[in-house]
């Protein structure tokens, strides 16, 4: 059996992946090992998967209050269905003015035409998958580490991993679209997938209708239910 963890950046897979469609109400598992580990690896055995995130901001939100308490129905849905195999690690936003170039159609931007805005920066996601990733490789924590995000301030803590850990294989899961769907955006980053051993380059959308939580997730408590506006 290959003892495999999961560590996937939130923030990257929504916004590369989920946003505008009705799949948000992800199961991670049956995501993941079901449909994209377990066919690359059918002697896998999932032992964790990590889901790093932080908490939305109301005032930056599209629905406000609702984007909040949807997180929150969203990660109760998680920890409930899957107690003991997920674990959320949580970042936290900034919010700091600042001034950027103003845009200009046909013009470059320049220095000399700034405008006041207020900037929200997502802090610690990169470091905590970084040191969570490594920290399980190099203690013998699994045989196989996969890695969703294609965001290049991963590619230092990959590295190290095949300098420190060369035993454990590195999968890489992009959040897109396949290439040949026409609202597909962005682009496999090459510092990522030169670091793998295998790379998964998409996500459809016939694995993410497939891989949904059940509307009502039973907890301890009251069940956590699908927002409306998802």
């Amino acid at each position: 059996m290959t003892r495999t963890s999961i560590y996937i950046d939130g923030y990257n897979l929504y916004y590369s992946r989920l946003k505008g469609t009705p799949y948000k109400w992800l199961d991670i598992v049956a995501l993941f090992r079901d449909r994209i580990v377990l066919p690359q690896d059918p002697g896998a055995e999932l032992v964790s998967i990590q889901y790093f995130t932080a908490p939305v901001k109301a005032s930056y939100a599209r629905h406000g209050k609702a984007s909040e308490e949807a997180q929150t129905q969203y990660l109760r849905a998680l920890r409930a269905r899957y107690d003991g195999l997920i674990e959320v690690v949580q970042g936290f936003h900034i919010f700091e003015p600042t001034h950027l170039p103003a845009y200009k159609p046909d013009s470059a931007p320049s220095k000399d035409n700034v405008l006041p805005v207020w900037m929200i920066e997502e802090k610690q996601t990169d470091v905590n998958i970084a040191l969570h990733a490594y920290r399980d490789a190099v203690r013998g924590h699994c045989d196989q580490l996969v890695i969703c995000s294609n965001d290049s301030d991963m590619e230092p803590a990959l590295r190290m991993i095949k300098d420190d850990a060369p035993h454990v294989r590195i999968g890489l899961v992009l959040p897109l679209r396949p290439k040949d769907d026409a609202r597909a955006r962005g682009a496999p980053n090459k510092r990522l997938t030169q670091r793998a051993d295998w790379v998964r380059h998409y996500l459809r959308d016939d694995e993410l209708a497939q891989s949904q939580l059940p509307t009502n997730v039973q907890t301890k408590k009251k069940p956590a239910s699908k927002p409306a506006h998802w």
